[in-house]
Order: C-alpha cells, then sequence, then structure tokens
C-alpha cells in the first residue's frame, strides 16, 4: 500500500555536472563521460534504496535536461544554430534547437543507463520520457509547419524508444507532460492522443506526470499569478481518465490544487506529489502522511502512489536526499496508521 516513487530525476553529482543548475554543463568528456553517467545512474538508484523508495528511477542522470537528453539522439534536429522561443505560453525563454528535416532516432537513447539500473536493482523501475506536447513546446520547427504533426512525429520516435525500454526490462514508463498545464484545450484535442501514439503496444505501467514545473524563479512567480485555486488539473483529468495510460501522477503538496480534483482520475493510478521542490523545506514524515491521507478521500488506496511534486536536478544534493527519505518514512507512517 502506498508505494513510493520520484518524478523522475535527482541533483548529479558535482564530479559529473555542475551542481545546482537545471542546464549543467558536463565536468567529463568522452568516455569518462560516458562511464561517469552510469556511475551516478548506479548512485541514484542507492540513494533511493536507502531511503525506501519502492519504484526507483535512473535518476535522469544521463540528461543534461529532460527534454533535450532525448533530442539530442534525434535525426534532423539542427543544434548548431539555436534560437530563442518562448516556453510553456512564453511563461520563460530559452535557446533552443530547430527541427530541420523529418525526425528519426539515431538509436537507442537510454538503453545503456535503463539496462545498468535494471542490472543492480530487483526493485521496480521507472524510466521517464518527454511527451510529445512539452517536446514541440521546447523546440523550434522549420520542416513541418504543423505542431500536431511534429508532435505525433516525436511520438512515434518516443513510441520506439519505449518499446525498447520495456525489453529492457523497464515496469513503467512515464512521459512528463508539463505543457498540459498550459495547453489545456490542445490536451482534450490531440495531447492525449499523441501520448496513445507514444504508449501504442506497451503491456508494462504507462504513465503522464503533469505539474506546475521545477523549482525555479519562472515557475515559482507564475505559480504565485494563479490565484487561490490552481483549477488546470480539472480540464484535462476527464480525458486522461478516459485514455489508455495505466497512471497519472500530479502535483499535490503545497499546491493549491483542490483535491477533490482528484476524484476526477477514477479507474487510474495516482502519483501524487508529497514532496514539494520549489522549497528547501525538508517534510517531516508527518506531512507526507498527512498528504496521503487527505487524497485518499477522493482515490481509493490502492491506487495511490506517493511521490515527488516534480524533478529534483536543480536541487541541492543534501536536501534532495533528506527528501527522499521524508518520503520513504512518510509513506511508512501512513501505511502504519492507514492500514
Amino acid at each position: 500500500m502506498f508505494p513510493t516513487t520520484i518524478a523522475g530525476s535527482l541533483p548529479k553529482p558535482s564530479w559529473l555536472a555542475e551542481p545546482d543548475k537545471l542546464w549543467p554543463q558536463w565536468q567529463l568528456s568522452g568516455s569518462d563521460l560516458a562511464a561517469g553517467k552510469l556511475d551516478a545512474t548506479l548512485l541514484s538508484v542507492k540513494w533511493q534504496e536507502d531511503a525506501g523508495i519502492d519504484i526507483v528511477t535512473d535518476g535522469e542522470q544521463s540528461r543534461q535536461h529532460f527534454v533535450h537528453g532525448f533530442l539530442e539522439y534525434v535525426d534532423g534536429i539542427d543544434f548548431a544554430h539555436k534560437v530563442e522561443m518562448g516556453i510553456r505560453n512564453d511563461r520563460y525563454k530559452a535557446m533552443v534547437p530547430v527541427v530541420t528535416g523529418a525526425l528519426t532516432l539515431k538509436g537507442r537513447v537510454h538503453g545503456a543507463e535503463a539496462r545498468h539500473a535494471r542490472a543492480h536493482t530487483k526493485r521496480k523501475l521507472k524510466i521517464t520520457l518527454p511527451g510529445p506536447m512539452t517536446i514541440v513546446d521546447t523546440i523550434a520547427d522549420k520542416h513541418y509547419g504543423d505542431r500536431v504533426a511534429m508532435a505525433f512525429a516525436f511520438a512515434d520516435l518516443l513510441n520506439q524508444e519505449a518499446r525498447a525500454l520495456e525489453a529492457d526490462g523497464v515496469d513503467t514508463i512515464q512521459f512528463d507532460e508539463p505543457a498540459f498545464n498550459v495547453y489545456m484545450k490542445e490536451v482534450t484535442e490531440w495531447g492525449v492522443e499523441a501520448l496513445h501514439r507514444a504508449t501504442a503496444g506497451l503491456r508494462c505501467a504507462t504513465a503522464v506526470h503533469i505539474c506546475y514545473g521545477y523549482g525555479i524563479k519562472a515557475n515559482i512567480d507564475w505559480k504565485a499569478s494563479l490565484g487561490g485555486e490552481w483549477r488546470q488539473y480539472e480540464a484535462i483529468f476527464p480525458a486522461l481518465a478516459a485514455s489508455r495510460l495505466t497512471e497519472v501522477s500530479v502535483e499535490c503538496i503545497h499546491s493549491k490544487v483542490p483535491i477533490q480534483l482528484l476524484g476526477l482520475l477514477k479507474g487510474k493510478d495516482v502519483q501524487i506529489g508529497v514532496i514539494d521542490v520549489a522549497t528547501d523545506t525538508v517534510e517531516a514524515p508527518e506531512d507526507v502522511a498527512a498528504t496521503i491521507e487527505a487524497a485518499l478521500a477522493h482515490v481509493p488506496r490502492e491506487r495511490i502512489i506517493a511521490g515527488t511534486n516534480c524533478g529534483m536536478a536543480p536541487m541541492r544534493r543534501d536536501i534532495a536526499l533528506a527528501k527522499l527519505d521524508a518520503l520513504g518514512k512518510g509513506a511508512a507512517l501512513a501505511r502504519q496508521r492507514l492500514g
């Protein structure tokens, strides 16, 4: 009851990449970098196991960024001539690569770290991929001329990698779609169907992660503008409940999302965020247990998964590890109290 996991990412060791940054530069190169990524993957798995996390991830240690870590393995993209583009409906701007031709995979994307993690843990393993809508919101287009067509082209590539990850022994494949909180109309028009294309043929658990973003200033400022209640989920949960995905991951603790909206996800496993990634304050186990208990009024206990609101990639390592520990202890406390 109440299995634990994380949204996906953990801080990278300082010997691998610049610490405390969302877009860190690698500290290694060549074969040393390849080996260092796998070493950091193993370290992330160990951190999670020590904290009592039930469904571990690779910590996204092999990726500089959760979207661009996938894009680097795609032909048809120009990384040499980046352009500035507004991200998440111009919430912030970034220098992004450009799609210049038909999209194809160069080969496996996350096979090395997935197989390495699988070989070193007996726990369930989750690997995350960027969702199609979020990808097209994080890259410029000079080829397709149609946002939806490009999203479905990326969905086909994601499906290719997802099928290979399942063959590697991955138990859950999660697609990260923070853009779902920005383009709610598009979610129902084509966003969910793009995820169906990305998950086609998979037999493992399939999840979509939707959140209000990393704990960076642009996201914190945006959340401050959303008012007393954040009801973005209300517009998209019915479509997700009707989807073929098996799990939905959402922000919960310290958010202003009305908790009763979780009831709109009937029939889905729900990963509720019980760890806030937008603050350095470490939750007490009692805080975690209280969030789980609040969700119980709207989600059946057998469908609740306790997780983090978002990734912890830009967080200080000591704080992230303390939050991991709080997640494990808080879920254990909830089992004791509510079991």
